[in-house]
């Protein structure tokens, strides 16, 4: 009798759980979405959750937690979302504390964890469309940029956009917004393109997060919202403990890309 192939999802799950991976997922589980991590206490997952209702496109929420529940029941059953993901952030009153590679003793008998969706799920699509995905050519993590364009606000959680940048032509980007539309759980079709300074961006080459890439001649900047949203909120919420995925180590789920 033949064997199952493994699912390459929970391949690189394991992975992470082993300690063996630590870097970036962009590239990594073709063909199965990412998702980016959200945990917090109990008392304030219902402004979390609202803070994400009012700003759907650099949050749209995959799954919600039991709280004290690591698993995952829709996303990925059996997995853990303790050990599961790269690399984590803690935060503690608004800054980050350390960036460890398990949450297996951060995780509090009460968290209540949000898996929000991520633009390295539309990514196959446009490298199966012929266009350019520059960060995974060039072998880097994608650049993310905070904005000077605000969330709505929901409680303690307030902030700017943040967005990822993929540079192309105007008609490349014409193009990839049409893909992206079949994505909106994936933030969808782009936020902007050309002039960064319009999202108030002052230097295209030093991203906030991630890696600068190369933006060729012919070529201008294009900004997706992003799923590194909530840590920006998370600055200015300040709670005593919460923790997140550390930008660019996503979790990678077994939901197929674009269904």
């Amino acid at each position: 009798m033949a064997s199952t192939p493994e699912n390459p999802a929970r391949s690189l799950r394991l992975a992470c759980r082993a300690g063996t991976h630590t870097g970036p997922t962009p590239g990594l589980a073709h063909g199965y979405g990412q998702a980016n991590l959200v945990v917090v206490p109990r008392e304030h997952a219902f402004h979390f959750l609202l803070f994400c209702q009012r700003n759907p496109r650099p949050c749209p929420v995959l799954e919600v937690t039991d709280p004290g529940d690591p698993e995952p029941r829709l996303t990925a059953p059996g997995a853990d979302l303790r050990t599961d993901l790269p690399r984590y952030r803690i935060w503690r009153d608004g800054r980050v504390a350390e960036e460890p590679t398990s949450l297996l003793s951060h995780w509090p008998a009460d968290a209540v964890a949000f898996l929000l969706g991520c633009s390295f799920s539309f990514e196959a699509a446009l490298l199966a469309a012929g266009l350019p995905v520059r960060h995974i050519e060039q072998g880097r993590n994608v650049p993310m940029y905070r904005t000077t364009v605000a969330c709505q606000p929901a409680g303690p959680f307030a902030g700017p956009l943040v967005v990822s940048m993929r540079p192309m032509t105007a008609a490349q980007a014409i193009q990839a917004a049409l893909i992206c539309n079949r994505f909106p759980q994936s933030h969808g079709a782009p936020v902007h393109w050309g002039d960064p300074a319009a999202l108030g961006i002052h230097d295209i080459h030093r991203p906030d997060e991630g890696d600068p890439v190369d933006i060729r001649p012919g070529e201008v900047p294009v900004f997706w919202a992003c799923g590194v949203t909530p840590q920006a909120a998370a600055t200015h919420a300040k709670l005593p403990w919460m923790a997140t995925h550390a930008p660019g180590h996503m979790f990678v789920t077994d939901m197929r890309e674009g269904g």
